[in-house]
């Protein structure tokens, strides 16, 4: 017997009792591990039909194995639990309500509890629930994972039976109104996101902002770059990238790309003309682009080493945020021959699940192979808008067509030196991006509002 007067979150009402998972369940088995098809005899749910607490049946795979059918089968009421996901979305619960005949995969674990199983659906989709998947969810180079053990130990507030099958009983008269308020809150956000999306489209096209004739060209801010990394090199500090090229618009208003001696018209890869004023060019040719390294051995992580390094993981950000300032853990220097450093002011693009998504670095530290890093940007771009031009649908779907594999998608560094940007004047970036800020603060109150 042990004290837990520290783990309980909250205080409940008189005759309600706090119990972990485990106790209140047969067991918490994961899915099955087996290939599904597009046709069987029963439907296999996987983590993508979970949705806000039901199960979406719009796109199934299905089974005929009867041995994974005998072993897997839903009974009416049981919850499934997304065990592995995104940081975002580990964790989220769903009801099977006996729909259709089924089983489920190997990402969710199934909980087959005692108690009301409506109750313990809003208990597993409250703040309460999502806060504790936070606190003990691991976070790996592409993914999350709550372990069953893990889910076991979560503690349940459990009311009488009979307030259990009340509190169910009015769940299911407000699932219909609270069905439409999401719903309604899933259009405004999806309008707020479109809203966004066409803010930054204008900017990346310099459309957003009117151009100043006095303003320096990119194309001289660009030939300046150039002409100090030729005295760079002939000084032998840096070496000649045999792929670097000059990106050029000729009398005919066409953009043309000069590798060597060789020159051709490159207007197809473009995905629109600029303002007089902007110019192209490789991403490559102006930054320097990099992948992470290996991840470490978990004996080499450090919580309150001061000697440490910050150890720089996607779990250390926030979705639609745009800095990094802290770690959650720290790693050895001893042997980071594995890893790779980073600085304040560096740009991380997160690669594989949650993929493509830009964070300006406020810390110095080191990263494994989930991330991407572009550097030395600083004689180029003003950091705040090369973060809204690499947050932009544009920049996104370009580097999502550059990526590699099926199932989770990969950016190799030497693709994203390819990338093609537009580049404003300086003066003009620093107009651009606040404009953005102005913006984008008018609508946070909105965004608040749906969460």
């Amino acid at each position: 017997m042990k004290c837990i007067e520290d783990e309980i979150p909250f205080e409940v009402p008189e005759g309600w009792a706090w119990a972990r998972m485990i106790s209140i369940s047969n067991d918490l088995p994961y899915g099955t591990a087996r290939k599904s098809t597009g046709f069987g005899n029963v439907a296999v749910i996987r983590m993508g039909n979970i949705q806000a607490g039901e199960i979406d049946y719009t796109d199934l795979v299905y089974s005929s194995d009867e041995e994974n059918i005998r072993k897997y089968w839903l009974n009416k009421d049981d919850l499934l639990f997304n065990r592995t996901n995104s940081a975002e979305l580990v964790g989220k619960t769903a009801i099977y309500r006996g729909n259709i005949p089924a089983i489920y995969a190997s990402y969710l674990i199934r909980i087959r509890s005692f108690i009301n199983a409506e109750y313990l659906n809003a208990v597993m989709n409250s703040g309460y629930a999502k806060d504790y998947c936070n606190s003990i969810r691991t976070d790996g180079v592409n993914q999350s994972n709550i372990n069953a053990q893990k889910l076991g130990n979560f503690l349940v507030p459990i009311p009488s039976k009979f307030e259990q099958e009340k509190i169910a009983t009015r769940i299911t008269q407000l699932l219909p109104a609270i069905l439409t308020i999401q719903m309604n809150k899933q259009a405004v956000n999806e309008l707020v996101n479109k809203t966004k999306s066409k803010i930054l489209d204008l900017a990346i096209r310099g459309q957003l902002v009117p151009q100043n004739p006095d303003d320096e060209p990119a194309s001289i801010l660009l030939e300046r770059i150039r002409s100090e990394k030729e005295k760079l090199i002939k000084q032998g500090k840096i070496k000649r990238d045999k792929k670097e090229s000059i990106i050029f618009r000729d009398d005919d208003n066409s953009y043309y790309e000069k590798i060597k001696n060789e020159v051709h018209c490159i207007d197809s890869e473009l995905p629109f003309k600029l303002p007089v004023g902007w110019a192209y060019e490789r991403l490559g040719n102006i930054c320097s682009v990099a992948r992470g390294g290996s991840p470490r051995p978990i004996e080499d992580y450090l919580t309150d080493d001061e000697n440490g390094l910050n150890w720089i993981k996607i779990s250390d950000t926030k979705q639609g945020g745009k800095y990094i300032f802290s770690t959650k853990e720290k790693i050895r220097r001893e042997g980071l021959s594995k890893t790779r450093l980073v600085k304040c002011g560096d740009f991380l693009l997160t690669n594989s699940m949650s993929f493509g998504r830009p964070y300006i670095l406020q810390t110095n530290g080191c990263i494994h192979d989930g991330w991407l890093v572009i550097g030395d940007t600083e004689s180029v771009f003003q950091q705040e808008f090369l973060y809204y031009l690499l947050s932009s649908t544009t920049m996104f779907n370009t580097l999502n067509s550059l990526a590699v594999g099926s199932t989770v998608k990969n950016l190799k560094s030497e693709s994203v030196k390819s990338l093609i940007v537009p580049i404003p004047p300086l003066q003009e970036q620093a107009a651009i991006a606040q404009y953005i800020e102005t913006i984008f603060d008018a609508i946070f109150p909105i965004e608040k509002s749906l969460k």
